[in-house]
């Protein structure tokens, strides 16, 4: 091959290397994607969605301790709702596509912080291995008069 051939050879191979990466990476690339799912609400007139999804990120909405397809809420006080609410987590981690082995980050709020170690004595249950990070602090008049709200973030393998 002549020099000149061999310079043209690498140019056409560059200029084709170098579309081929940017349709790969705007074709594939949907990290920036944003869903909104719904499926599964107890209420579509709530103003949120229960979950929403960015690439493989699993963000939920606050989750409290409400039963299944109702408004009203688990009986037990904390206890009872901290299952619940739990439950909803997981059922919902797991109607998108994720589980409890893939929570990364909870933030929960409890309306009377003096039962924070009622709530952690039930939470543990559900993450006996790893623990996510995590906030937590009071808030007074949570959704519904729940004791305690959890939402999460999760990720989706």
């Amino acid at each position: 091959m002549t020099r000149t051939t061999c310079g043209l050879f690498l140019a056409a191979f560059l200029i084709l290397a170098g579309c081929a990466e940017g349709e790969h990476s705007d074709k594939d690339d949907d990290s920036s994607k944003v869903e909104y799912l719904t499926g599964g609400s107890p209420d579509a007139s709530l103003p949120f969605s229960p979950a929403v999804r960015v690439g493989n990120t699993l963000y939920l909405s606050g989750q409290i301790g409400n039963l299944p397809g109702t408004l009203d809420l688990a009986e037990g006080g904390m206890e009872g709702e901290a299952h619940q609410t739990m439950q909803n987590i997981k059922a919902t981690l797991e109607r998108f596509g994720s589980s409890l082995d893939h929570v990364v980050k909870c933030t929960v709020m409890i309306d009377d912080i003096s039962q924070w170690g009622d709530f952690n004595a039930v939470y543990v249950q559900y993450f006996p291995g790893h623990k996510p990070a995590r906030s937590a602090f009071g808030a007074e008049g949570l959704a519904l008069g729940a004791a305690v709200e959890v939402e999460c973030i999760a990720i989706i393998p």
